[in-house]
């Protein structure tokens, strides 16, 4: 890829991949609360002992991209939290573009601040795009797979894509200015090192993936344009589930950001983390971006 084409689908991954704005970063902190999600007051249930770290996508922020999962597994009782890493500057609420290293620092600290709050000895991660390769580039990496339960990512990047057929969803959402802002100023270090070759693509795909302890669920759709081939998302190794959406709801048009809104998901990601009370799933339809 020359290095202007590169630029380019770097800057339009950031805008694809941005699920929120300000307004709605707002006012999902004002509504979730009141459910049960970022409750830091909330102590882990028998039934559900491991509280949930929520990661966003690049480019976008925790409460606005866990709007609707965050509180849908909140109802479910679990304690769940999630916050905005990455962020090249806290004026904006753009999260993901610094570093994959820098961030998964900031991931760890917040998984140890979420275990002494809660008293728990593991979290499970749920991960959304960059946040899926996060909650299974930390464990490896950073070397705290005994902090971590399981995992559940949704159309990770593992084995990085090639970001073929870019959704601008950013400008759906009115938030290409947010985004450009960011690039601008301050580029986007990630971008880089997610691509098929990226430097954190190679260190986490370097000999196995998937940690002993660590029970793992891999998520896609097979309509999502930006993460591509949608195989690359998959952990080919013994003990990780891989599935698409279409496998439990065929006519389920969900792209890539409409992972983390889409109601046939937010059950598949429930049975994942509970399989021994897993129920069948109703098919409803996420948003095909």
């Amino acid at each position: 890829m020359s290095k202007v084409l590169r630029r380019a689908a770097l800057a339009l991954v950031a805008t694809a991949m941005l699920a929120t704005s300000t307004t709605a970063a707002t006012a999902a902190t004002q509504t979730t609360t009141a459910a049960g999600f970022d409750d830091w007051s909330c102590k882990p249930s028998a039934a559900h002992p491991e509280p949930l770290v929520l990661l966003h996508g690049l480019g976008g922020n925790g409460p606005g991209n866990y709007s609707y999962l965050g509180p849908f597994l909140a109802a479910k009782g679990y304690c769940a939290f999630t916050l905005t890493y990455g962020q090249a500057t806290p004026a904006i609420p753009v999260g993901g573009t610094v570093s994959v290293v820098q961030s998964a620092a900031e991931i760890e600290a917040f998984i140890d601040r979420v275990r002494t709050a809660t008293g728990a000895a593991k979290v499970s991660i749920v991960g959304h795009s960059e946040g899926g390769f996060q909650s299974i580039y930390g464990p490896k990496i950073r070397g705290y797979a005994g902090k971590v339960a399981s995992v559940v990512a949704l159309a990770p990047p593992t084995h990085g894509t090639t970001f073929a057929g870019l959704v601008s969803v950013g400008d759906y959402l009115g938030l290409r200015t947010q985004v450009d802002q960011v690039l601008r100023g301050f580029g986007c270090p990630a971008c880089d090192e997610i691509i098929v070759g990226g430097s954190e693509v190679q260190k986490l795909t370097a000999g196995p993936i998937a940690q002993p302890g660590v029970k793992y669920t891999v998520i896609a759709s097979r309509f999502d344009a930006l993460v591509t081939p949608h195989e690359t998302s998959f952990i080919r190794e013994p003990g990780v589930r891989n599935e698409y959406v279409q496998d439990s709801c065929p006519l389920d048009p969900v792209g890539h950001v409409g992972l983390a809104f889409d109601p046939s998901v937010a059950q598949l990601v429930a049975n994942a983390l509970d399989p021994a009370h897993a129920h069948p799933v109703i098919c409803g339809f996420g948003p095909p971006l």
